[in-house]
């Protein structure tokens, strides 16, 4: 399998899934840690695949998504985004409607608490 059909293979049969460097219980860069721990603490079930680990998906993920970056966050196949543009919709409560539509299950009180200390 190459890397493309492998990369494409884990956003499609996981519901959300974040390519990032380490792991969700073991970050290994701030900005990878700062998105694992948004979902984290809003309780949401997501793969994680460290691109740590292989460096063909390290580059593999950046050519699929033609995004430059680590972290990258797909919810149902598709690219969200990076650190910045998931901080920014956690923030906005874009990403509780992208959940909500997607019927990907979420703490909406942990969302909320998330919002009010960044406010």
């Amino acid at each position: 399998m190459s890397t493309t059909d492998q990369i494409k293979d884990t956003v499609t049969t996981s519901d959300v899934v974040l390519f990032m460097k380490g792991t969700k219980e073991m970050p290994q860069c701030g900005f990878s840690s700062r998105v694992a721990g948004v979902l984290n603490y809003m309780g949401v079930e997501y793969a994680d695949v460290n691109v740590l680990a292989d460096e063909g998906i390290r580059q593999g993920i950046k050519d699929y998504s033609d995004w430059p970056t680590i972290p990258q966050l797909y919810v149902k196949g598709e690219f969200v985004g990076g650190c910045d543009i998931i901080t920014e919709m956690t923030l906005s409560g874009e990403l509780d409607q992208l959940f909500e539509t997607n019927g990907i299950q979420f703490n909406k009180d942990a969302a909320e608490k998330i919002r009010a200390a960044n406010g």
